[in-house]
């Protein structure tokens, strides 16, 4: 039986009394919410926090809200709401293609995008989503709040910006008109992390040429975006030569490793492949936005 090391727990009342409690316990201290990652990592004592508290009473940020150029997800958003919200399904598909692949519904119904983006994992799917869509995260802690980009949230895997008294409370993503998403993810099984996975967002300029793009890409060791292949997009008027060339630039910046699930070589097909669909798929719904 694997048990975890002694830890200290209190269950959160609201934001600021979980930012005074993490304030109290130190810098050892960890928030939970659905703690799919956390507690198997504490029963294998890879985390020995000496403190939990738990926000999983935290209404106040359990939320999917469309304002005038943004979307607002509440960090206590649960993995199968991302994949059933009206204003995700029509404003970013993405999320629901890559929720449906996440894990299986104990997770998706417990999990939180919150948990997802704070654990920094760098084969998780949420975190490529949110880079793709250029979403922001905001933080709030004993001086009030700031916010983040991904590149700027995440420090690298399993590390983020946050302070021990800080917490995630929000992401912001903006809006962009004529625009589509996608993402799509090799698995060994169903519910397993990915050999590999790719998302893109598209926005479609009036002439139909692409205006804006973002390319992300998960477990083949991408940091960040592929700026060149995202370059090679940009301003010109979309087909299948130009797709194909700009997945081959994807699948040239990324760095995978030989493990399990397979082979460096084979990683990098996948990433060029994966990148080619998600950029067409991503393509046909930004049309079909403008229609």
């Amino acid at each position: 039986m694997q048990i975890s090391a002694p830890f200290d727990y209190a269950r959160a009342t609201s934001v600021d009394d979980a930012i005074a409690l993490l304030d109290r316990f130190g810098e050892e201290s960890r928030v939970i919410a659905g703690g799919h990652s956390l507690l198997p990592m504490m029963k294998l004592r890879l985390a020995r926090p000496e403190a939990l508290v738990d926000i999983n009473e935290l209404a106040e940020l359990d939320y999917i809200a469309e304002e005038d150029d943004h979307v607002r997800i509440g960090a206590m958003t649960r993995h199968y709401q991302l994949i059933d919200s009206p204003v995700l399904q029509r404003r970013f598909p993405i999320f629901a293609d890559a929720g449906r692949v996440i894990a299986d519904p104990l997770v998706r119904n417990r999990g939180t995008i919150g948990g997802s983006l704070c654990q920094a994992d760098p084969g998780e799917d949420l975190t490529a989503v949110c880079v793709v869509l250029d979403a922001v995260a905001v933080l709030r802690g004993p001086n009030g709040e700031r916010r983040l980009t991904m590149s700027e949230f995440h420090r690298g895997p399993y590390e983020t910006a946050a302070e021990h008294n800080e917490i995630l409370v929000e992401l912001r993503v903006p809006l962009r008109p004529r625009s589509g998403s996608a993402y799509e993810k090799v698995e060994r099984r169903v519910g397993d992390y990915a050999v590999a996975a790719s998302g893109a967002a598209v926005a479609l300029a009036e002439d139909g040429t692409i205006a804006e793009i973002g390319i992300g890409l998960a477990a083949v060791g991408l940091d960040g975006r592929p700026a060149e292949a995202e370059a090679e997009l940009r301003g010109k008027a979309p087909s299948d030569e130009l797709i194909a060339a700009a997945a081959r630039l994807t699948a040239a910046a990324v760095d995978p490793i030989d493990d399990l699930r397979g082979t460096a070589e084979y990683k990098r097909h996948l990433a060029e492949e994966l990148t080619k669909r998600v950029i067409a798929r991503a393509i046909a719904r930004a049309k079909g936005a403008q229609a």
